[in-house]
C-alpha cells in the first residue's frame, strides 16, 4: 500500500492507495510524525510513501519517513515519471501541477487533457496525447483577486466569494463579486476555448479547492477530479516501483 503527502500553500492532504485504488483521503493542518503511527496501526501494509511539498517542513518528519517505510521519494524535478516533461525551467515547475498532469494522463491515456486547477492560483497545464507535458499558465485565484482589490486600493472592501446571479453589481461590494467572479467564469471558458482551437478532442478536467464554484457556470463541459494530485503523485509512486 501507498501513502501520498501533498503539502499546498494552503492546506496539507494525505492518502492511502492500496496500488491505483484510493482508501482514504483526509485533509489536515499539517502532517506530523504521529500521524504515521495512526496510519501503521491502521493500514500495517504501507510500506512506500511520496511526499509533494510547495515548502519546507520539520527534518524531523523527513527522518520518521526514511525510517518507517522501505520506499520514501520526495518529489523533486530528477524524480522519475511516466510521461515526459517538456518544461523548460523544470526547477520552477511546481510539483502540484507536475502531479496533476501525471494524474490527468493516468486517467486519460493517448489524448489531449488541459487541467485546470482552481485554487491560490488558477493554473491551466496541458498534456497531449502523445504523453507529452507541455507547459502551461498561471492567473491569480478568486481569493487573490478579491484581496488584491482590497490592498491595492484605498476604498475598495474586502469582499468574499458568494453565488451571484446578476449581470452586474448596484453597490461596490456587488460590484466587486461581480467583477471577480464574472471574470475568473470569462477567462477560464476563453482558456478552454482557445485551447481546443489548437488542440483537437481536448478532454478537460478541473480540480482544486475552487472547483465546485464552476459547476453550472461554464459554457464548456469538463470532468471534475477532487483528488487529481494524489491519484498523480501514487501514479509517480507506482511508477519508481516498476523502474
Amino acid at each position: 500500500m501507498n501513502l501520498i503527502i501533498d503539502i499546498g500553500n494552503t492546506r496539507t492532504k494525505f492518502s492511502v492507495f492500496n496500488h491505483r485504488e484510493e482508501m482514504i483521503s483526509v485533509p489536515v493542518d499539517e502532517f506530523l510524525p504521529s500521524h504515521i503511527e495512526v496510519l501503521l496501526k491502521e493500514h500495517p501494509s504501507i510500506d512506500k510513501v511520496i511526499l509533494s511539498t510547495v515548502k519546507d517542513y520539520s527534518p524531523e518528519l523527513k527522518k520518521h519517513l526514511q525510517q518507517n517505510f522501505k520506499t520514501f521519494i520526495e518529489l523533486d524535478s530528477e524524480t522519475p515519471l511516466p510521461l515526459e516533461n517538456c518544461y523548460q525551467s523544470k526547477d520552477t515547475l511546481g510539483k502540484d501541477r507536475l502531479a496533476a498532469a501525471v494524474g490527468a494522463f493516468h486517467l486519460y491515456p493517448n489524448r489531449n487533457v488541459l487541467i485546470i486547477d482552481a485554487g491560490t492560483a488558477i493554473t491551466y497545464d496541458l498534456v497531449n496525447e502523445k504523453g507529452q507535458y507541455l507547459g502551461g499558465n498561471i492567473s491569480p485565484g478568486l481569493v487573490m483577486r478579491f484581496k488584491a482589490l482590497n490592498h491595492f486600493t484605498g476604498r475598495l472592501p474586502l469582499v468574499e466569494k458568494k453565488d451571484f446571479g446578476k449581470l452586474f453589481g448596484k453597490t461596490t461590494e456587488e460590484a466587486i463579486r461581480a467583477g471577480v467572479q464574472h471574470g475568473v467564469v470569462f477567462e477560464v471558458d476563453k482558456a478552454i476555448d482557445t485551447f481546443k482551437e489548437f488542440y483537437a478532442n481536448l478532454n478537460v478536467i478541473i480540480t482544486g479547492g475552487d472547483v465546485n464554484f464552476f459547476d453550472k457556470k461554464l459554457k464548456n463541459s469538463f470532468f471534475v477530479h477532487f483528488n487529481l494530485t494524489a491519484i498523480g503523485l501514487n501514479r509517480i509512486l507506482e511508477h519508481n516501483g516498476e523502474t
